[in-house]
C-alpha cells in the first residue's frame, strides 16, 4: 500500500469526526424550532453522540487489536452509513439523538484504527509529523464544512448535513475496501477477553507517562468543543450573523487549526513534543484569559469570537498531534486500546463541557467566554504538573 493511498484514508477516517459534529451546526438553532425545544435539548444531539463516540472507542480499539484493523473499520463504516440515513429520516428530536448515539459508534470505530494505523506504520516520532500532516488535510473538513452545511440549511433543510454524511462515508468505505491492507501484524486473540482487556486499560491508565500527554489532549479537545457546541447560538442567536453567514465565520476560526498543524510540524522538527506541547498549552491558556476579558470589558461582538475561536483552534493543532503520539507510542502492541482510551477521555472532556455550554447559555457572551478562560488554566495546569512524566 502506497504512503500517499494510506494518508488519505487516514485522513479520510478522521474526517468523519469533524463532519459529524461540524457540518449541522447551522442547523442547530433551527433543529430548536423546528421540534420546539429548548437549546439544551438541542445540545443532546451532540451530547449523545460525544457518550457513543467515547464508550464505543473502549471496544473498537481492542477489536482492532484481536480482528485487525481492516474488517473493524469496514464494519465501523458501514454502522455509520445505515446511522446516517436514520438520522436523515428521523421523524422526532428523540430518535436523531438515538440515530446519532450509533453514528457516533461508527465513527469513533474509524477513528480509533486510523491512530492504531499510524502507530503500525510509524515510529513515534514520525508518527506525530504524520498525524501533523494528516491534521493539516484533516481541517479541510472543519474549515469548509460548516460553511457547507450553511448552505444546506438554507437550501434544504438540516436532513441535508446527514445525506452528506451518508453519502461521504460510501466513498471512504469503498476506498477502504478497496485500497486497505492489513498493518496488524501481532493480533492479540485475548485482546477483547475480558479479564486481559481490563488488565490492559487498567495498565495503561495507571502509567503516569500515558496521562502526562492524554489529560492535555482531552483538555485541548475540550477547549475547541466549547466553540463547536456554543457559538451557533451565541453568533445567530445572539449577536445576529445570518445563518449563511456562519459558516464563514466558522471556518475562519478552523483556520487557526490549520495554521497550528503546520507550525506544529515546524515546532516538532526544531525543539521536539514536549517544547511544542508547552507551545501550544500557552496558546490555549493566552486565548482562553483573552476572551474572558475583551466579555468582562463589555466587547460584545462577532469579531471577538472569532479571534479567541481562531487562537484556541490552532493552539489545538499544536497539541493534539502532540499529545496523541505521546499517549499511544509507549504501547506499540496495544496501540488500538491505548488509543481507544485516550479517545475516550477526550470525548468524556467533549461531553462535560458540551453539556455544560447547553446547561449555561443565557442570552450573552459572558458563559462561553468563561468556560473558554477556566478551560484554558486547567490545561496549561496540567500541562506544566505533568513536564517530568512526559521527560521520563
Amino acid at each position: 500500500m502506497s504512503p500517499s493511498a494510506l494518508l488519505w484514508l487516514i485522513v479520510g477516517c478522521l474526517m468523519l469526526q469533524p463532519l459529524s459534529t461540524d457540518l449541522y451546526l447551522a442547523s442547530l438553532p433551527h433543529l430548536a424550532t423546528d421540534f420546539g425545544v429548548t437549546p439544551a435539548a438541542v445540545q443532546q444531539t451532540l451530547s449523545l453522540f460525544v457518550i457513543g463516540f467515547g464508550v464505543a472507542q473502549l471496544i473498537s480499539g481492542p477489536l482492532s487489536d484481536r480482528f485487525g484493523r481492516r474488517p473493524v473499520l469496514l464494519w465501523g463504516l458501514g454502522v455509520y452509513v445505515g446511522a446516517s440515513l436514520a438520522c436523515a429520516l428521523a421523524p422526532t428530536l428523540n430518535l436523531l439523538i438515538s440515530a446519532r448515539f450509533v453514528q457516533a459508534i461508527g465513527c469513533c470505530t474509524a477513528i480509533v484504527v486510523a491512530r492504531a494505523l499510524i502507530r503500525d506504520v510509524y515510529a513515534p516520532a514520525d508518527g506525530a509529523k504524520m498525524i501533523a500532516r494528516a491534521s493539516s488535510l484533516l481541517s479541510l473538513a472543519p474549515l469548509l464544512g460548516p460553511i457547507l452545511g450553511g448552505y444546506l440549511q438554507v437550501w434544504y433543510g438540516w436532513r441535508a448535513a446527514f445525506v452528506f454524511h451518508t453519502l461521504f462515508c460510501v466513498v471512504l468505505a469503498i476506498a477502504a475496501y478497496r485500497l486497505l491492507e492489513e498493518t496488524n501484524r501481532h493480533l492479540n486473540p485475548d485482546a477483547i477477553h475480558p479479564g486481559s482487556l481490563l488488565g490492559t486499560y487498567r495498565r495503561i491508565a495507571s502509567a503516569d507517562f500515558f496521562w502526562a500527554w492524554a489529560l492535555p489532549g482531552a483538555l485541548s479537545y475540550a477547549a475547541i468543543f466549547t466553540y463547536i457546541s456554543g457559538s451557533s447560538f451565541v453568533l445567530i442567536s445572539v449577536l445576529g450573523v445570518s445563518t449563511e453567514i456562519y459558516g464563514y465565520c466558522f471556518a475562519f476560526g478552523v483556520s487557526g487549526y490549520l495554521l497550528g498543524t503546520l507550525l506544529c510540524r515546524r515546532l516538532l522538527g526544531h525543539i521536539g513534543l514536549e517544547r511544542a506541547l508547552t507551545v501550544g498549552v500557552s496558546l490555549s491558556l493566552f486565548s482562553g484569559l483573552l476572551f474572558l476579558a475583551l466579555a468582562l470589558l463589555g466587547v460584545h461582538h462577532w469579531a471577538v469570537v472569532l479571534l479567541c475561536q481562531f487562537l484556541t483552534m490552532g493552539a489545538h493543532g499544536i497539541n493534539f498531534p502532540c499529545a496523541q503520539a505521546g499517549a499511544v507510542a509507549p504501547f506499540p502492541r496495544e496501540a488500538g486500546a491505548a488509543a481507544g482510551l485516550l479517545g475516550f477521555f477526550t470525548m468524556f472532556a467533549a461531553l462535560l463541557t458540551g453539556t455544560w455550554v447547553g446547561m449555561s447559555h443565557d442570552g450573552t457572551l459572558l458563559p462561553l467566554a468563561l468556560t473558554s478562560a477556566l478551560i484554558g488554566m486547567i490545561l496549561f495546569g496540567s500541562a506544566w504538573g505533568l513536564r517530568r512524566q512526559r521527560h521520563h
